[in-house]
């Protein structure tokens, strides 16, 4: 009820406004058309970034926005949208989503206003500062143009002027672009969570904030948009002013991001525009049914016709085999090491195979493994008990091991932990892959039970297997080589056969940065 009231009061105000704007501009009318077909002097006087010299800057000063120049997005919605759903909750999302009809009406300000309030309405400061580490710095990255970012860089000092809430900005703008300072608007908040309104200051005007901030000096470069009257107010205040023209900014190369993006957290694999975010919501219902759908495939048929009948639901799956070894007559069973992207990971690679396989895992759902075609079983982080029990798993068959410990979605493999190495006699590894184009089927934050699900909700989630030759023994620890030996041996060449970068980063640094946790479940259970 508080929810609705604020919004009629906001959208009384903005047609009063409306009104009074209708009223003095029935006096202007030729003006106006003038104005239009006419471009403005001082959108025609300042050069494009394109034009902007990057050396010998190190000593000199930058401002600029982060709206429309640093992103080459010209809405902010995107970024409210993933604030509201990895943030909020679905239902959130959906209300900002149908604010949309009303936002088209509002101007700028209040426009702004109701976005920041569907947003952050009762939201939790401590959960808006995990979103910002852990979900936005991805679709800003995703989001970048490469010239302004390049004279971003090329300067000593650096300022951001931005009418965006600052909470949403700051954290990424200081520890991937090296931003200094960032001025944005503030938002009020009360007993830990945010009220959804701004604060007294009202939101940031960017051209003001700039005189306040520098006083009497000015900035030695300004970067602005082109389609903004107030940026060109803004940049004017600059010795140097440059704009951002539309659809003018190149996307920014993985290779060329100011940090590597190893980690990130979020259930959306897509930027929420209105459109996207409307056609996820009609997706919903049908994707729900075709999960549970594929999960009955897997658990009811045999793999040969559950491969069949997944395929045509949509699932893509790539399956390559350089070594497929026959029923083993030795006293241990085959060790298969694989990449980790998603839980299904040993699943689709029993199926694949056509035959059963154990799988060993460290922090798995009860739901997950009551839900699981194969068998699974639960280690205990304890490195003696956790060898001991694949030691007899070796015993009764073949296993399968992901010694990254966790999931990572990115072209990245974290260090592989050495156990499996001094069990086994047979190696094989597995390079493992998985995409997915509407939601992501692992979480840091969020529940673990419903990552399966997730995945096999998306339109077509696609999987690449290879198996690779099996491991020789002179590069084994019955060669003698000692097992972190071997355990790197084997992430790189998993690294090469998938095209990715090997990284010393565990599973701890991951559920430190996104979860603020180590990512331990204290159980011990097992699915037999």
């Amino acid at each position: 009820m508080v929810l609705l009231m604020v919004l009629l009061r906001l959208l009384a105000t903005s047609c009063h406004r409306a009104a009074r704007k209708m009223s003095t501009y029935g006096f202007h009318i030729t003006n106006i058309i003038v104005s239009v077909n006419k471009p403005s002097h001082s959108a025609q006087s300042f050069p494009s970034i394109t034009k902007c010299s990057l050396e010998g800057r190190k000593s000199q000063t930058l401002a600029c926005d982060i709206h429309r120049v640093l992103l080459r997005s010209h809405s902010f919605f995107p970024f409210f949208m993933l604030v509201a759903f990895e943030c909020g909750s679905i239902f959130r999302a959906l209300f900002l989503l149908l604010s949309c009809p009303i936002l088209w009406f509002l101007d700028y300000e209040l426009k702004l206003k109701v976005m920041i309030f569907i947003t952050f309405y009762g939201l939790r400061i401590k959960d808006m500062e995990n979103t910002c580490r852990a979900v936005l710095p991805k679709f800003y990255l995703e989001n970048l143009s490469l010239e302004a970012c390049e004279v971003l860089g090329s300067v000593g000092f650096k300022v951001v002027f931005t009418s965006v809430p600052r909470v949403m900005v700051e954290w990424f703008l200081k520890e991937y672009l090296s931003v200094n300072e960032v001025i944005g608007t503030e938002l009020q908040s009360s007993g830990g969570y945010f009220t959804g309104l701004v604060s007294g200051s009202g939101l940031v005007v960017k051209h003001g904030a700039l005189k306040q901030y520098f006083g009497d000096r000015k900035p030695d470069i300004g970067l602005g948009s082109s389609q903004s009257v107030h940026d060109h107010l803004f940049i004017s205040h600059c010795k140097e002013a440059y704009v951002v023209k539309k659809n003018e900014g190149s996307v920014m190369p993985r290779e060329k991001y100011p940090k590597p993006l190893i980690f990130h957290d979020g259930r959306l694999a897509f930027l929420p525009t209105p459109s996207a975010t409307l056609f996820m919501f009609m997706w919903l219902p049908i994707g729900i049914v075709l999960a549970i759908y594929r999960i009955l495939l897997g658990i009811i048929l045999p793999c040969k016709l559950a491969l069949v009948l997944g395929c045509l639901s949509g699932l893509h799956i790539n399956f390559k085999a350089h070594y497929n070894p026959k029923k083993s007559h030795k006293s241990k069973g085959v060790l298969y090491v694989c990449t980790h992207r998603t839980l299904l990971d040993p699943v689709f690679l029993s199926t694949c195979l056509g035959k059963p396989l154990t799988a060993v895992t460290y922090s798995l759902s009860r739901v997950s493994e009551i839900l699981a075609p194969i068998r699974t079983v639960r280690l205990t982080r304890d490195r003696k008990k956790d060898g001991e029990a694949m030691e007899v798993l070796l015993k009764e068959g073949d296993l399968v091991v992901c010694p990254e410990g966790t999931t990572c979605r990115e072209p990245y493999l974290l260090r592989f932990s050495s156990l499996f190495a001094e069990l086994a006699d047979e190696i094989v590894p597995v390079a493992i892959n998985a995409k997915v184009d509407m939601f992501y089927g692992t979480t840091a934050s969020g529940l673990k039970c419903l990552d399966p699900i997730f995945f096999l909700m998306n339109p077509r989630p696609s999987y690449f297997i290879e198996i690779l030759e099996k491991m020789p023994r002179n590069l084994t620890c019955k060669g003698g080589m000692f097992s972190f030996d071997v355990a790197n041996n084997i992430q790189r060449r998993l690294g090469d056969a998938l095209g990715f970068e090997c990284t010393n980063l565990t599973r701890k640094d991951k559920y430190l940065m996104l979860a603020g946790n180590e990512g331990i479940v204290q159980q011990n259970m097992s699915k037999k």
